[in-house]
């Protein structure tokens, strides 16, 4: 139960994070660019974390708990999606990974369409 609370700690701070960048002002129209760099960072972030720790998979203790699947989670949960993408290509996996970045693609955008469209459908 307390790995549960440092996951949850995490998120708090990461999702907390995530709200201050957005009120950040960061503009490229209608270009959703505040987005774009808070992947990039968690991406990174989740990197350095994985290399500094040298483990794989790299979740073994209450702080990494904390810092990745808390902070990064509740800041990116495309930076988990970025290394496992890594983690797939570094095992010599390509195909999978190739599998793996279309399908979370076009699962999240046929996702959002199929939440979208239950809404509608309830409106009326």
């Amino acid at each position: 139960m307390i790995k549960c609370l440092y996951v949850g700690l995490g998120g708090f701070v990461g999702a907390s994070l995530r709200y201050l960048f957005m009120l950040l002002p960061i503009s490229a129209g209608s270009f959703p660019i505040s987005t774009l760099m808070i992947n990039f960072i968690g991406a990174v972030l989740i990197g350095i974390l994985t290399e500094v720790t040298g483990e794989i998979p790299p979740i073994t203790s209450n702080g990494l708990l904390f810092m990745e699947i808390g902070v990064c989670g509740g800041f990116t949960a495309f930076s988990a999606f970025g290394l496992e993408t890594v983690l797939l290509i570094q095992d010599g996996k390509n195909v999978t990974a190739y599998i793996y970045i279309g399908l979370s693609i076009a699962l999240c955008i046929i996702g959002v369409i199929i939440g979208e469209t239950l809404v509608k459908s309830f409106k009326g």
